[in-house]
């Protein structure tokens, strides 16, 4: 009688098992095809917009043959050209700057203690959590508060920004991954925190900052909302030209511009990804 129970009990626990089973099988399907579906949805229409911008054809949506037309004709645009020039100074000293003050920002969170610090924490996450908008309307309100005219430099004022925040997370997150009984042995060895700083942390801190610096750029480069309201005349960066060029309808020169940027960016994203797990 015991063991048939026993038996009985086994079986039950088996089926039991075979249905969990087959129920994580189910679910593990789904999810599957369900992020499938959700890059399917999110990068078919760019890859149709990057098949269309070798499209001989000047009305968007008729294939006539493959061609580098739109492209030749975007390389001698001279808006375009101007616009770029903007897009890139403004990215290259953005990044510079605030990858300088992101990376003492979090070097200072990281190592000090000291009063005012946990809210200096939450005042420098507010850039990365606000919506662009908000983001937007207030630069441009302490522009004008302020008396300030809209140029370039407005325009690099505000991405440094918001800039510092993004390099002063990946930093940190760097620093975080970091052994501090590396820098304590080279003060015991006799080092001063200048040369500790120099030949310890800089180094090993490097990828991360290599990798926000490029975080920052591909960010800057690529910003429409904040640029929108705080550019001036004659300071029209490559986005909002794009953004100026749809308004009179989309054509295959719009789909190469969209393409090189969707490229490089990429590219340096993935550079990006590359330094922080190196």
């Amino acid at each position: 009688m015991t063991t048939a129970t026993t038996a009985t009990g086994s079986l039950g626990a088996s089926r039991q098992l075979q249905k969990t089973n087959r129920r994580l099988r189910l679910n593990q399907r789904f999810l599957t095809w369900l992020a499938v579906a959700m890059f399917i949805f999110l990068y078919l229409p760019i890859f149709i917009l990057i098949i269309y911008s070798f499209n001989e054809n000047k009305v968007v949506g008729v294939w006539s043959g493959f061609s580098l037309r739109w492209y030749t004709v975007l390389f001698q645009d001279e808006a375009i050209a101007s616009a770029l020039w903007v897009s890139l100074w403004v990215a290259l000293w953005s990044t510079i700057i605030s990858t300088i003050l992101g990376t003492l920002a979090a070097l200072s969170l990281e190592r000090f203690r000291y009063r005012g610090r946990t809210t200096f924490d939450a005042v420098l996450y507010l850039p990365v959590i606000i919506p662009d908008i908000v983001m937007a309307l207030s630069t441009l309100l302490f522009f004008v508060m302020f008396a300030i005219p809209l140029s370039r430099y407005t325009i690099l004022i505000a991405h440094i920004a918001f800039n510092i925040s993004f390099v002063a997370i990946v930093v940190r997150a760097r620093l975080a991954g970091m052994d501090a009984r590396l820098e304590e042995a080279a003060a015991d060895l006799g080092a001063d925190e200048w040369t500790t700083f120099r030949r310890i942390t800089l180094p090993l801190l490097m990828p991360g900052i290599v990798a926000a610096a490029l975080l920052a750029f591909t960010l800057s480069l690529d910003d429409f909302v904040i640029t929108f309201f705080v550019a001036g005349p004659g300071s029209t960066t490559l986005p909002v030209r794009v953004y100026s060029m749809i308004k009179f309808g989309v054509t295959p020169e719009v789909n190469a511009i969209s393409t090189l940027m969707f490229v490089g960016s990429t590219l340096l994203v993935i550079f990006s990804l590359l330094l922080q797990r190196r």
